[in-house]
């Protein structure tokens, strides 16, 4: 989005969307094919593989198919009608019309659809998305106690441990959260995004030197609505259709990640290129829980992270064997049950310079997460069974994990279902629990 003298009404309205909002990035409303960086033989084949892929369609409903404003593509519309690629079939109201292709423009889009079989909004050119991935990450504002503690309202941690998160949230460097399994890492780092606050702009797709990378991905993307609560003023500012406003991302993977994951992966079939896991979690959180349990070596899967962690900035090959530069912004968490110290070399451990040790709950926060559980699935108040359970751990040797109280009551609430009688905590009932949960191990 680079600013030149056309494009500063754009700009001024992004700006416009920025001040108005707690954005700090808004992608103003293109208003010419040049500004959307796309050339008019592309935008010409992602409209006939539309209304290949759709049908007949109105020029306003292709409009909001590709994400490109009705009075960029007109004109193109216009031209493709002219060489008989496509067709008037009736009007459409607001002196509009309803398209179809003609045979020659079916052709023509099977062939479009051979060298890239990518349908949906247009993409934005990778410089673009440089750009927002900096704005936004620049507008990251220090994370307060009261902010971290809010984040972490829903579930049970010592409080010390509030005094180790902050910094390191606020460092924006990676960190170690290691401990023994069931006491929460997992959902503590999936909190810590909440912290980040403010949504952010990610484009559907991403267009460079010809290679396709779709960015917006369902499983870690969630779409948050564009505020209308500013006045009139904002309500009349549009924005860029080629982009989506989500909140910021927590990816999180685990045993299943492998090399291939962190690079962009190319379908033949379809020529479009997915974006790697680092990418899809810029400006939020990315989370390798299990950490040492990948079916790649930890060294080799750390050797990948060693220089984006120190340059903030990553390194990635397309299809063509272009090399692009991608920023490396995001929280990076390492999820382990396993001591880092044992896992990776002095070299890395300098890199990633928080190591977060979560414990086990102690015996007054084991007897407020019992009362927390009970009271959320429906128990009556039963303080015998916290002093139960911590005369069971005493006498067996084990050791109390937060996620205990939930797993066990969940198989007395099952007991007590089977038996048709109203949930109940009974000493009985918890050594049955006890005995199945842990087995004789």
């Amino acid at each position: 989005m680079s600013v030149s003298i056309q494009e500063t009404h754009a700009v001024d309205l992004g700006l416009l969307g920025s001040l108005l909002t707690d954005d700090t990035f808004w992608p103003a409303e293109t208003n010419s094919l040049a500004e959307t960086g796309l050339s008019d033989s592309y935008v010409e084949g992602l409209i006939l593989k539309t209304f290949l892929a759709v049908g007949t369609m109105s020029g306003r409903t292709l409009s909001e198919q590709i994400g490109l404003p009705f009075k960029v593509i007109d004109p193109i519309l216009d031209a493709m009608r002219t060489r008989k690629l496509i067709a008037h079939v009736r009007p459409a109201p607001f002196n509009d019309y309803y398209y179809s292709l003609t045979e020659l423009g079916q052709n023509r889009a099977q062939i479009q659809m051979k060298q890239c079989s990518y349908v949906g909004p247009a993409p934005v050119p990778l410089s673009d998305y440089v750009l927002s991935v900096e704005a936004q990450a620049a507008g990251l504002e220090p994370v307060t106690e009261q902010q971290l503690g809010k984040a972490l309202a829903k579930i049970s941690y010592q409080r010390e441990l509030l005094d180790c998160l902050g910094p390191a949230i606020n460092s924006n460097s990676g960190l170690f959260l290691f401990g023994q399994p069931g006491n929460g890492k997992t959902t503590i780092a999936r909190c810590l995004t909440e912290c980040l606050g403010q949504e952010i702009w990610i484009p559907s797709a991403i267009l460079d030197d010809g290679n396709l990378i779709k960015l917006q991905d369902d499983a870690f993307h969630r779409p948050s609505p564009v505020p209308e609560n500013c006045g009139k003023i904002l309500k009349a500012q549009e924005w860029d259709r080629r982009w989506i406003r989500i909140q910021r991302p927590t990816v999180m993977v685990g045993g299943e990640l492998i090399m291939d994951n962190l690079e962009v992966r190319h379908d033949p079939r379809s020529n479009i290129c997915e974006a790697p896991l680092q990418m899809k979690s810029n400006c939020g959180c990315l989370l390798i829980d299990d950490f040492g349990r990948q079916r790649i070596a930890p060294e080799e899967l750390l050797n990948r992270w060693i220089v984006p962690l120190e340059n903030r900035c990553d390194f990635l090959t397309l299809p063509t064997g272009k090399k692009i530069q991608i920023p490396f912004e995001q929280l990076l968490i390492f999820s382990t049950n396993l001591d880092p110290n044992d896992l990776v070399d002095e070299a890395f451990l300098r890199r990633v310079p928080y190591k977060i040790f979560v414990g086990d709950p102690d015996a007054n926060e084991y007897r407020d997460l019992m009362k927390s559980v009970m009271r959320g699935m429906g128990f009556s108040e039963t303080p015998e069974a916290a002093e139960f359970m911590l005369a069971y751990y005493q006498k067996t040797g084990r050791h109390p994990r937060r996620c205990h109280p939930r797993d066990l009551l969940k198989q007395v609430e099952a007991f007590c279902r089977y038996r048709q009688q109203p949930l109940v905590l009974r000493p009985d009932y918890l050594e049955r629990a006890c005995l199945s949960y842990f087995g004789n191990l």
